[in-house]
């Protein structure tokens, strides 16, 4: 029988190849994130095209819309792959972090059109967008290899008060997105809806509680964020995490977009009209297309990352994991209706 002999070179090249593709699949989330612009430009593309209406371009549309919510789906997917793993070098732990923040990325591309306008456009949006994925890719490729210490995980007392602040803000949560719903009647009715809780949220005091605890929401949810990417987690546990990430920026752009620029900069009323890009609309604006990710993501993770921690508190009051995990699917299924809904009713779509 013959016997095969691996030469010392080819030994020594084996973990070298493995080594250089475990770095490339690494960047992937970065590569998703800097096609994310380019597909919405082809859906705008597509659908603003005169003249036809074949079976063909519907088809191609829906293709680059889905392919849009893939970028940071991508994210997501890898996140999840990687949970029961414990991330020990430091390119691990970066290559999990970047998967995250692509997560973020329908927020974080609305954040820099903001970023632009207010430096006057410097470089195009899209040079910007390459250049901040390319410069996080680049810090991902030169990780070392090396063995990274073991951090302790998020102390309770963290996590307690993230659930706690949660709680306190989940009124305004739940009004909020029960108005949107109500545009699927009209704006009139949205508008009507929203006159009532502005006379609650808008109250000076009020509103700027609502902000303080918004704000601090996001700081202890990136700190819970960040200790938690270090850690092996399940998969339940992955997508809490990843769904905080999205949230936290997600939180600070709409923040940004209502309160400074909005009425700050310009002196626009964040009513029905500026949430739905009229009179264009969402789908027909070449920028606001942009928004039909972002919108459409951060109402169905809120409300997930809200089951989420619900199967935490279930879980440690001793509730059968099974009947859980059941109530937790649900929940995001509800989610994902929730979202569809709201966005069909920012779309266009009436029930009469």
């Amino acid at each position: 029988m013959d016997v095969f002999v691996q030469s010392p070179a080819a030994r020594a090249g084996a973990p070298t190849r493995r080594g250089l593709s475990s770095r490339l699949a690494a960047l992937l989330p970065a590569l998703a994130a800097m096609a994310y612009p380019p597909l919405l430009q082809g859906f705008h593309a597509v659908v603003a095209a005169p003249g036809d209406a074949s079976s063909t371009r519907h088809l191609k549309a829906l293709l680059l819309l889905l392919g849009a919510f893939m970028a940071p789906g991508l994210g997501l997917l890898l996140t999840l792959r990687s949970a029961g793993e414990m991330p020990a070098t430091v390119l691990q732990r970066r290559a999990r972090q970047l998967a995250l923040l692509s997560v973020a990325a329908p927020p974080l591309f609305v954040f820099l059109a903001f970023l632009l306008s207010a430096l006057g456009h410097p470089v195009p949006e899209i040079w910007a967008w390459w250049g901040v994925w390319l410069a996080v890719g680049l810090w991902v490729a030169a990780a070392p290899r090396a063995d990274a210490p073991v951090p302790a995980p998020p102390p309770g007392a963290w996590r307690v008060t993230h659930g706690v602040v949660a709680a306190a803000v989940l009124l305004y949560v739940g009004f909020h997105l029960a108005n949107h719903l109500f545009g699927l009647i009209g704006p009139q009715a949205h508008a009507a809806v929203m006159a009532l809780g502005r006379k609650v949220y808008r109250a000076p005091v009020v509103e700027a509680l609502l902000v303080a605890l918004l704000l601090f929401q996001v700081a202890i949810g990136g700190r819970l964020a960040w200790r938690w990417s270090l850690q092996r987690l399940d998969p339940y546990r992955s997508f809490q995490v990843a769904s905080g990430v999205y949230l936290g920026a997600f939180i600070l752009t709409h923040m940004n977009s209502a309160l400074v620029s909005a009425r700050g900069l310009h002196g626009i009323d964040p009513d029905w009209a500026w949430a739905s890009g009229a009179p264009t609309g969402l789908l027909l604006d070449a920028w606001s297309i942009r928004l039909v990710p972002h919108y459409a993501l951060g109402v169905f993770f809120v409300l997930a990352h809200l089951a989420s921690g619900l199967r935490g508190v279930l879980l440690a009051h001793g509730i059968n994991p099974g009947t859980v995990n059941r109530a937790w699917a649900a929940g995001l299924a509800g989610a994902a209706a929730v979202s569809a809904a709201i966005m069909a009713g920012l779309c266009g779509l009436r029930i009469s």
